[in-house]
């Protein structure tokens, strides 16, 4: 099947379908704030899969934005797809080139919040849908499309939703996720996991009060005991120290490990494009390093209060202080584990008096075979539209609710996007190539095909 129509289609209406990805992203949809913008968010994707032909319906959370749940097309394979309308809050605001909900296309790029992460890849395929229905024909898959708003603080409802939902998600013959970028040399990146994640918050008091700190050598600091207990938990070249945690890693198989070896990582370009001036961490480079990013748990300080911060000196002991970290998680360790192991941790070394807490729900690993079919059909698809070939990354650095939406019912997980590896994802100035963006139509046009297209012995259960 020829896609010369669908292609002339995208380049034609161009101009339009950026300013139907612009209009989204004037939405300013933080789902931190949970403010009247969800709805207006939740409203706009619904309007536009209705206008399109995708039959919606709102599935309402109690407490949070809707989760949209769209159904097209026919046949006898289902795709499911993932995306989400809500985006991260986009502080620091003085660090913006252009307001961030005011989209702008300069060089080449479209700069706006929440333009890579998540509106840019939802717009995109609910273009594909348009695009392969107005100049090819009914979608050759029946779509199930779950479009959620809280994926930036947790996917809290998305769990039960998946649970209420059994049937329907198992129809599910593989699913495309939410996001995926370019890297460095330019190779499309096919992602097949995501790593989970624990985010707590770490308390200390020492005192009732703040003191003078002309008494720093006889009392106790709330500041100085909260980083000593931190330093406890990963060593400077960044292993994690905490008792059990690294037992309870289920070694890789010798095919993923083999894949993450292989990965193009172009370091010169990542340390420029992040300003890394002294390298990576511990001085990492190649197999080791792509080890470390992609197959190994990691804990990250997020941010750390105590005490006095403002102009000037003041000079206190503080009696209070607080760090936010987050454990990314590889199979088989489990938020639930990770946090009983942290506890226990800091409890055998006398730090009784550091209280952790569960600062959201966490969310589990997940990785998808190789070989899966929904996995073969994105790497046909980028290899048609995309100069590079495209490369797969069996086990990304990032997290997601991968399985508490696909991996509980068994379903295999691919991803692939219109990001690239400056996109500045949670960062002031985040853009996609506004190139990148419409071939990236045009790779999901041809998946609905190759999806359809691959043999039943295939086909992932």
């Amino acid at each position: 099947m020829t896609f010369q129509a669908f292609d002339a289609y995208v380049d034609a209406h161009a101009p339009a379908i950026l300013d139907r990805l612009a209009a989204f992203c004037r939405i300013s949809s933080v789902s931190a704030e949970n403010g009247p913008a969800m709805g207006q968010a939740a409203e706009f994707v619904t309007g536009l899969c209705r206008e399109i032909g995708v039959h919606t319906e709102l599935s309402p959370q109690p407490g949070g934005p809707p989760i949209i749940v769209g159904k097209a097309g026919a046949g006898p394979r289902c795709l499911m797809i993932y995306n989400h309308y809500d985006v991260q809050p986009p502080d620091p605001l003085d660090e913006w080139r252009s307001p961030p909900f005011d989209p702008q296309i300069r060089d080449g790029k479209m700069f706006a919040r929440g333009v890579a992460d998540n509106k840019g890849d939802l717009i995109a395929r609910l273009t594909a849908i348009q695009a392969y229905q107005e100049t090819i024909g009914p979608l050759p898959v029946r779509l199930l499309y779950v479009i959620e708003g809280e994926e930036e603080v947790g996917s809290m409802h998305l769990f039960k939703f998946s649970r209420r939902h059994e049937g329907l998600l198992r129809t599910a013959d593989g699913c495309l996720w939410e996001y995926g970028y370019k890297n460095p040399d330019g190779n499309p990146v096919v992602n097949l996991g995501v790593k989970g994640i624990l985010s707590v918050e770490l308390w200390v008091r020492t005192a009732d009060s703040d003191a003078h700190s002309s008494n720093g050598g006889i009392y106790p600091n709330a500041a100085w005991r909260l980083i000593e207990a931190l330093n406890t938990l990963r060593s400077p070249d960044g292993r994690l120290l905490v008792d059990g945690f690294m037992d309870h890693v289920k070694p890789p198989s010798e095919s993923v490990v083999d894949l993450v070896d292989r990965l193009p990582f172009n370091e010169a370009k990542i340390l420029q494009a992040q300003g890394l001036k002294h390298g990576f961490l511990a001085g990492l480079t190649g197999s080791a390093l792509l080890r470390r990013l992609y197959l190994e748990p990691s804990c990250t300080i997020n941010g750390i209060v105590s005490g006095y911060t403002g102009e000037g000196a003041k000079t206190v002991i503080p009696a209070e202080a607080m760090a936010k970290l987050d454990f990314r998680l590889v199979p088989d360790l489990t938020p639930d584990l990770a946090l009983k192991l942290v506890s226990e941790h800091l409890a055998r070394r006398g730090y009784h008096d550091v209280e952790v807490i569960d600062a959201e729900d966490g969310l589990l690993p997940w990785r998808t075979d190789p070989n899966a079919a929904i996995s073969r059909a994105i790497q046909s698809a980028l290899a048609e539209v995309n100069s590079h070939a495209p490369v797969v990354n069996p086990s990304p650095a990032g997290s997601g609710p991968m399985y508490e939406l696909c991996g509980l019912h068994g379903i295999p997980v691919a991803a692939t996007g219109a990001a690239w590896y400056n996109s500045r994802i949670h960062a002031p100035n985040e853009n996609i190539r506004v190139a990148d963006f419409l071939d990236n139509i045009k790779v999901v046009g041809r998946l609905f095909q190759r999806f359809a297209e691959m043999p039943n012995e295939e086909v992932a259960p």
